[in-house]
């Protein structure tokens, strides 16, 4: 049974930071790309960052570059996003993905991701 299971999320004050971890299970994880997308209330989701399954590559959005670093543990199953330097708009559901159809170049598209976890809250009060 394929699980993403979130975790780290809550409330933080502006300026501060949160990092989330994500725990995979029930597939291959090393072979996986890995994204952590957001979607606020009335919002569409979007990515935030993405990491191939080395870790040699990656990519942010760019409302995060400076502020956020995604990182990646083949021999844990997880995939962590340190958020630093947080502002009020960053305050959504944060979701973890897995795409295994790429091995270097990544894809910001939540259609193209295979698994989901079920979101954590983030909240940034300002």
């Amino acid at each position: 049974q394929v699980q993403l299971v979130e975790s780290g999320g809550g409330l933080v004050q502006a300026g501060g930071s949160l990092r989330l971890s994500c725990a995979a299970s029930g597939f291959t994880f090393s072979m996986y790309a890995m994204g952590w997308f957001r979607q606020a209330p009335g919002k569409e989701r979007e990515v935030v960052t993405a990491i191939n399954w080395s870790g040699g590559n990656t990519h942010y959005e760019g409302s995060v570059k400076g502020r956020f670093s995604i990182s990646r543990d083949n021999a844990k199953n997880t995939v962590y996003l340190q958020m630093n330097s947080l502002k009020p708009e960053d305050t959504a559901v944060y979701y973890c993905a897995a795409d295994r159809g790429r091995s270097w170049d990544l894809s910001g598209i939540p259609s193209d991701y295979d698994y989901w976890g079920q979101g954590t809250q983030v909240t940034v009060s300002s």
